[in-house]
């Protein structure tokens, strides 16, 4: 599995500690990748931040 967290690195951001700790704790077998060019982002379709 292959999660892609994308932000521009808020500090106040929790996401990739917290996704971290999910994927540990339930033996997920999953590369985490923090996508923060902003282009790269535009590419997925997203135009805000945070998006679910």
């Amino acid at each position: 599995m292959e999660i892609k967290i994308l932000g521009t690195g808020c500090q106040k951001c929790k996401t990739w500690k917290m996704t971290q700790e999910v994927v540990e704790e339930n033996n997920f077998n999953a590369t985490i990748t923090k996508v923060e060019d902003i282009m790269l982002i535009m590419n997925y379709g997203i135009l805000q931040l945070p998006a679910w």
